[in-house]
């Protein structure tokens, strides 16, 4: 059943941008992403040295479904109704969350308590997530729709690159770096911390000042002036409740695809750690060994990410978006379902191949769908709520995954992955009940009435 509301509507000819441009103005997210490496590779070790044990993992990450829960949906809003002639629509926000993202990286490695440790994370996951969503509806105000794919996939191939470098780093700033903090932190973390929050504020920046965002008409401008004083909530319920119908089919997928990415993420170093480490005592040698290692094997994955992002752009293109993202989360099933049980560390690399691939697809294809489901004067918001449909299954893990873990799952890390190969399993399947809308022109609704069918074709 199609819902239905009042947009307005005109043709207008966006530019068309040139490779070099397209990857400009999406270098800040490399930035975003390297903080984000960090808190997949690193946060989850930095609890366990400060004496966390694995059954509060999840309890101790819940800053980031939260924040983005209130967030993001909230940012959007406020930025869907912004327009500043000297900054812009979306740059200020995403300005200020790479500033505060510089800030806390800097300070991590000072924690010494398990405490500090986790209101750090929260701060730094509001920075993320101040920048984040603003960042991927500034591609959709950006790029005309033929372009759209290529933007979102450039932010896969950055997010791939990003998180190889925070991975990277880990274990070449283990070999240069020695000695531990009294709290019991390595030396090494402060080398790959203190380069995230260079890279940060940089490469955001590097974005803001070479690419200017296109000026609303006259006519846009003053419904946006109109809007300023509505209360954003209230909008951000307006949006849920009109949401396509088809859009509410993929927070099916992301339920069953983001609980597993988190299970994944606390869970691999102790599943490293067990199966080519031969450890599972996580203030030993070993272990530390371990987390590095995994530094490498996330770095892995995400070279792969990197290395196919664009080429699924014509993927998408020829076979449709959701038969792409399909296949690609098979792939990552097939490749978890072998790895908790591979001894040998440098084997470790070939079934993480699968996860590289389904992050390509995970960080981009799905927004190729959204954007042509969405009006355009409503790309903010509607990107904050597809960010509430990845962190909600995220605060599910949090609350419920300690349990599961414990009473489910033996306590064993082995099995911890292998749960999060049956979700994405899942979410593969759920993808193919999404009616995936056609390539449509370069249309945005900022003048005319009219009325836009919203969901179904």
């Amino acid at each position: 059943m199609s819902q239905t509301t009042t947009a307005t509507t005109v043709i207008r000819r966006k530019p068309m941008m040139s490779m070099k441009q397209i990857l400009l103005m999406n270098l800040g997210f490399f930035g975003i992403q390297y903080s984000f490496g960090m808190q997949q590779t690193a946060i989850n070790p930095i609890y366990n040295f400060l004496g966390a044990s694995p059954e509060q993992l999840p309890l101790l990450n819940m800053a980031g479904p939260i924040t983005g829960l209130f967030i993001q949906p909230l940012i959007g809003s406020l930025s869907d109704r912004t327009w500043s002639e000297r900054w812009g629509r979306r740059k200020p926000f995403f300005l200020i969350g790479a500033t505060g993202c510089a800030v806390c990286l800097f300070c991590f490695p000072f924690v010494s308590a398990v405490w500090m440790a986790a209101l750090l994370l929260w701060l730094l996951d509001a920075s993320n997530n101040t920048a984040m969503e603003p960042y991927r509806a500034f591609i959709a105000d950006k790029l005309p729709p033929s372009q759209t794919a290529k933007g979102f996939l450039a932010q896969s191939f950055f997010t791939g690159l990003g998180i190889t470098l925070a991975n990277i780093s880990l274990f070449l700033f283990q070999h240069v770096l020695s000695g531990m903090t009294a709290a019991g932190l390595p030396y090494w973390v402060f080398g790959s911390f203190m380069l995230g929050s260079v890279c940060s504020i940089g490469t955001v920046l590097v974005s803001v000042l070479s690419t200017p965002e296109i000026p609303p008409s006259p006519e846009e401008l003053a419904r946006l002036r109109s809007k300023q004083n509505d209360n954003a909530l209230k909008g951000i319920w307006t949006a849920i409740v009109e949401m396509p119908t088809q859009l509410r089919k993929l927070a099916l997928v992301y339920l069953f695809q983001w609980y597993a990415m988190n299970v994944y993420w606390q869970y691999v170093s102790l599943s490293v750690a067990k199966s080519a480490f031969d450890t599972t005592d996580t203030h030993s040698s070993a272990y530390e060994s371990a987390v590095t290692w995994t530094g490498l094997i996330n770095g892995g994955y995400n070279v792969v990410t990197f290395c196919v992002a664009f080429s699924l752009v014509a993927f998408a293109k020829k076979h449709g978006a959701k038969y792409v993202h399909s296949a690609c989360l098979m792939l990552a099933v097939i490749g978890l379902l072998f790895f908790p049980h591979i001894g040998n560390r440098f084997l470790l690399f070939l079934p993480i191949i699968g996860l590289g691939v389904a992050w390509a697809s995970i960080m981009g294809v799905p927004y190729i769908m959204a954007v042509r489901m969405v009006p355009s004067s409503r790309y903010g918001v509607y990107m904050g709520i597809i960010n509430m449909m990845i962190v909600i299954p995220q605060l599910l893990q949090t609350l419920t995954f300690g349990a599961v873990y414990k009473h489910l799952l033996g306590s064993n890390p082995t099995n911890a992955i292998t749960f999060a190969a049956i979700l994405l399993g899942c979410a593969a399947v759920a993808m193919l009940w999404i009616k995936e809308p056609p390539i449509v022109r370069d249309v945005d609704d900022v003048s005319a009435p009219a009325k836009v069918q919203m969901g179904e074709e």
